[in-house]
């Protein structure tokens, strides 16, 4: 049996028609996106369905994401009842992470990550604040642009390492527009604003680490039946008190993903992407193991083949 560690998109990977497959093909999806719309009051199949404005609002995107992988990977489970060596998330897939492993139940997930988006959202109300990617850059030149810039009294901190040759940076909105020559003029290829409605992994959201906190004591378990890699540290961690302190301290630290891809791939010998296909792009720069995603029925097919 192949050896597989579990990953889960974060934000960014949002899209209309997300997990409408699962819910047409599927009596357990349709069960899951019913009872997580009862729970948190509004209709996930509306919300992830149809066109519309909220999706792209980091309240609603956070439960969308998070239960479209929890979901993709519940059918996975039921079918395959594999155990991952280890599980890993980007930024929010570290909770989606925390619910494959069963340290966080489905439902007080969904609860939990769209007050983690209500939080952030007030952390960064009346600022103009964004995040931009930076591509063909080294990580020490981005930081120690970041670095003279904050010296300059701007506010700008690389945010996300996703991959070689490509880092998040988080910040004043402003701020990081008037970076966009300085990342070009160093080399940059190019240097594109997000569609991002806040700023992570950045000292802006200092004010939500403690009310989080409170929340992640609330809904977090102490069941463990794989490790789980921190976004913060880049290393396992399988216990509540480990899990609070790490998923507070990410809302203001980096994120470590390629770090941590390439420390523990010689673990495995498959990644597999559970409801989005953006960490299976990045794992095409620098990584050894191949990676598949399961966004539909088809691609989960298709898994299911390739780990008989």
């Amino acid at each position: 049996m192949k050896k597989i560690a579990a990953i889960f998109p974060g934000q960014g990977s949002q899209s209309f028609g997300m997990g409408e497959d699962f819910y047409n093909s599927s009596s357990l999806a349709k069960e899951m996106i019913d009872s997580a719309s009862n729970r948190v009051g509004f209709d996930f199949k509306d919300l992830m369905f149809n066109k519309n404005d909220r999706l792209e609002q980091t309240e609603f995107t956070q439960p969308a994401i998070f239960l479209v992988s929890s979901i993709a990977h519940r059918l996975f489970e039921n079918e395959m009842n594999i155990k991952p060596i280890f599980a890993l998330g980007h930024s929010l897939g570290e909770f989606s992470a925390l619910e494959s492993v069963g340290a966080l139940n489905y439902l007080d997930g969904v609860e939990l990550v769209h007050k983690r988006g209500n939080l952030m959202k007030s952390a960064c109300k009346g600022v103009d604040v964004g995040m931009m990617a930076v591509i063909g850059l080294d990580d020490d030149k981005v930081e120690q642009l970041c670095t003279d810039a904050r010296d300059d009294g701007k506010k700008v901190w690389a945010a996300n390492y996703n991959s070689d040759g490509q880092i998040v940076v988080a910040g004043i909105k402003s701020d990081l527009g008037d970076m966009v020559d300085m990342f070009k003029g160093a080399g940059a290829k190019r240097a594109i604003l997000l569609n991002m409605s806040i700023a992570s992994h950045c000292p802006l959201l200092d004010s939500v680490i403690s009310p989080l906190k409170i929340e992640l004591e609330k809904y977090l378990k102490d069941d463990f039946i794989s490790p789980v890699i921190s976004n913060v540290t880049g290393k396992k961690y399988d216990s509540k008190s480990q899990a609070v302190d790490l998923l507070a301290k990410q809302l203001t630290m980096p994120v470590l993903y390629k770090q941590s891809i390439k420390e523990y791939q010689d673990e495995i010998d498959l990644f597999v992407e559970f409801g989005g296909g953006v960490l299976k792009g990045l794992n095409k720069r620098g990584v050894k193991k191949p990676t598949l995603s399961v966004v539909d029925m088809v691609s989960l097919e298709e898994l299911y083949k390739e780990l008989s």
